[in-house]
């Protein structure tokens, strides 16, 4: 008898799912039935800003398999088709055709759900003005290129300074834009301890870019009634963004991209009754089913995983995890079986040339789990020293105190600095010490490296700090 596997998301997580599962059973054996309710199915969102900068030609460089070419493989993915409520204990789901409006019912005998994450956007005055643009999808991507053609001027506010912030920020300042980025916290990058975060501000400064820190928006005028605070601004009609204010200031803005993160979007899991962590993502087992629920498998953006540093539930959204959850959800759903252990939270961008890298936790993140911990900075570069090219390099790194296990390694330094926190990352699932990291046999060339590498002499650095602490 034919099983009817439904996906709802049409990206990452669902598609590969979708994929998976299809190589293991035929169109006779499962029928897979996809929902994706925008006009894009298994793009890197990821790539959006270096689409938005001119790195990347076109949109259609994003997409990795165009809905067509699902269907071709037995996959029938309908787009621009919304899931507006699962029914559990029916085994079905409701749909809505965003084209025609017509609603219907489709049962299942196994879901995937896989609805992604959704840009958080405050409910401040004008926050949906013309002008004012989230950046997610590719619908995000396009609207924002047409905003930017529209842009009666060269000014541009991000609000937000985590990755979406800053690669934005890249991306309109390589596109001729005075950036200003208004962020809440002490630094930017608050996925980095504030001391390294300092020197992502420097940098950025330093690229012509105004940071302003500890700046809380509190709306953003528009150019049909918004009032200046400070004083009077050009109208530019149509109710279109002209400015960002905070409590005591006035930012003038052309054009406004919101990058303050993101939210599980879980609306349709609350409402069916499905699990949730204390982050609102779902829960599942290492298999990436929906716990207490046999049939339902959850993975992406939408979903809560373990820290294998910390021990806690986490909220990390990564297009890496989202295909991994996906095949692993798609094996077992084909009737094999596979698991998702964990993640150690390694993450990595850049501004311009300056390289950003992170992987297990900050030191705010090893007290809120009442872990005792060393710290240690360490300065290098990314070559031989004396080796053209060489760049500076700084990476911190915090072991455990009693123990002396590797918690966590940050990075920002130029060419050649990102890529290293892979060694951490390594070490870190590995349960290594830093002593061990130390003996480490990694690749040495004077153009690649110095003798011992950045990562290298801080886990030295760190074995002498766990020593002397005793």
């Amino acid at each position: 008898m034919t099983e009817r596997l439904v996906v709802i998301g049409g990206d990452a997580a669902g598609m590969s799912a979708a994929s998976q599962a299809r190589r293991l059973k035929a169109p006779g054996e499962l029928e897979i039935v996809a929902f994706e309710r925008g006009h894009f199915s298994s793009y890197s969102a990821c790539g959006i800003p270096y689409w938005v900068g001119g790195d990347v030609a076109g949109r259609d460089e994003l997409i990795a398999r165009s809905p067509e070419e699902h269907r071709e493989r037995a996959i029938d993915l309908r787009m621009r088709t919304e899931v507006t409520e699962v029914d559990v204990a029916r085994q079905r789901v409701r749909t809505r055709d965003l084209e025609g409006g017509t609603e219907a019912w489709t049962g299942f005998d196994k879901l995937v759900i896989a609805t992604g994450a959704r840009p958080k956007r405050p409910a401040l005055p004008g926050i949906d003005a013309p002008g004012v643009h989230g950046v997610q999808t590719l619908d995000d991507g396009q609207a924002l290129l047409d905003s930017l053609d529209r842009s009666p001027g060269r000014r541009a506010v991000v609000v937000g300074a985590g990755y979406i912030g800053v690669e934005m920020a890249e991306a309109l300042l390589s596109r001729g834009y005075e950036v200003t980025v208004l962020h809440r916290g002490e630094q930017p990058m608050a996925t980095l301890d504030p001391d390294m975060g300092r020197l992502v501000h420097r940098a950025m400064d330093g690229l012509g870019i105004t940071t302003v820190a500890s700046a809380e928006v509190t709306k953003v005028l528009t150019g049909d009634g918004g009032t200046s605070l400070l004083e009077p601004s050009r109208e530019l009609g149509g109710g279109r963004a002209r400015a960002v204010a905070t409590e005591d200031a006035e930012y003038p803005a052309d054009v406004v991209v919101l990058g303050m993160g993101v939210v599980p979007e879980t609306s349709l899991a609350r409402a069916a009754g499905l699990p949730l962590g204390a982050h609102g993502g779902l829960l599942t087992d290492l298999a990436m089913r929906v716990r207490g629920h046999a049939n339902i498998w959850a993975g992406g953006d939408c979903v809560e995983v373990l820290d294998l540093v910390s021990g806690r539930e986490r909220y990390v959204p990564l297009g890496t995890h989202a295909n991994k959850h996906g095949q692993v959800i798609g094996a077992n759903v084909g009737g094999d079986y596979a698991t998702f252990p964990g993640v150690v939270g390694t993450a990595v961008s850049k501004v311009c040339d300056l390289e950003i890298a992170r992987t297990g936790l900050r030191e705010k993140d090893a007290r809120a789990v009442g872990l005792r911990y060393v710290t240690v900075t360490v300065e290098s570069t990314s070559r031989a020293g004396y080796y053209p090219g060489a760049a500076p390099m700084t990476v911190k790194m915090l072991a455990e105190r009693r123990t002396g296990r590797l918690l966590g390694v940050q990075i920002v330094g130029r060419e050649g600095a990102a890529k290293r926190v892979d060694i951490a990352a390594v070490a870190l699932t590995a349960g290594m010490t830093v002593e061990a990291m130390t003996a480490l046999d990694l690749g040495y060339a004077p153009p690649f490296s110095p003798v011992w590498d950045p990562v290298l002499i801080a886990a030295r650095k760190a074995t002498a700090a766990v020593r002397a602490a005793g």
